[in-house]
């Protein structure tokens, strides 16, 4: 049975192996590390089966910037799981627990640059619906957001701004 919960003291070496083996290297995994180091972390969700952390899901602040006005909210990613563990509900586990514990806390959307035929399925949109791009060069489709309060987003088109240690990634 695989259970959700938040992260705790002591879980960081294997939220980095984690990261490590789901991406093929260490650059997730440097990210999330630096992250933590700033205390950048909103949520950071662990998934474990039999004791073993096998999969991980991190959000940190973003806003969306334009012409003077800002408005607050929260980036997904990254969120990795464990190869033998993929395709078994792990990471549905971790979004559907990550979005129904920022929805209960007021945040106002959560930002994703990800896979288009994964995400829609709960809940984001393409980010351009509603006027506002990534500030990387990423593909329009990649770039999606899930408003965690109805009408979030009205009147606040803009640039989407990571955290500065996602530069590099």
């Amino acid at each position: 049975m695989i259970t959700v919960r938040p992260e705790a003291a002591g879980d960081e070496a294997s939220i980095r192996e984690v990261n490590e083996t789901a991406f093929a290297g260490p650059a997730e995994a440097d990210l999330v590390d630096k992250l933590r180091s700033a205390r950048a972390i909103t949520l950071s969700l662990v998934a474990v089966s039999d004791g073993r952390i096998v999969g991980h899901a991190l959000f940190s602040p973003v806003s969306i910037e334009s012409d003077g006005s800002s408005l607050a909210g929260l980036g997904l990613g990254p969120v990795a799981v464990l190869p033998d563990f993929q395709r078994k509900g792990v990471g549905s586990l971790l979004m559907a627990a990550g979005i129904a514990q920022l929805r209960h806390e007021g945040y106002a959307y959560i930002v994703v640059l990800g896979h288009p035929d994964y995400y829609p399925c709960f809940g984001f949109r393409p980010s351009a619906e509603f006027g506002i791009k990534c500030e990387y060069d990423a593909p329009p489709e990649a770039f999606m957001i899930l408003e965690l309060r109805e009408g979030a987003l009205a009147g606040h088109a803009g640039v989407a701004k990571y955290r500065p240690e996602f530069n590099g990634v």
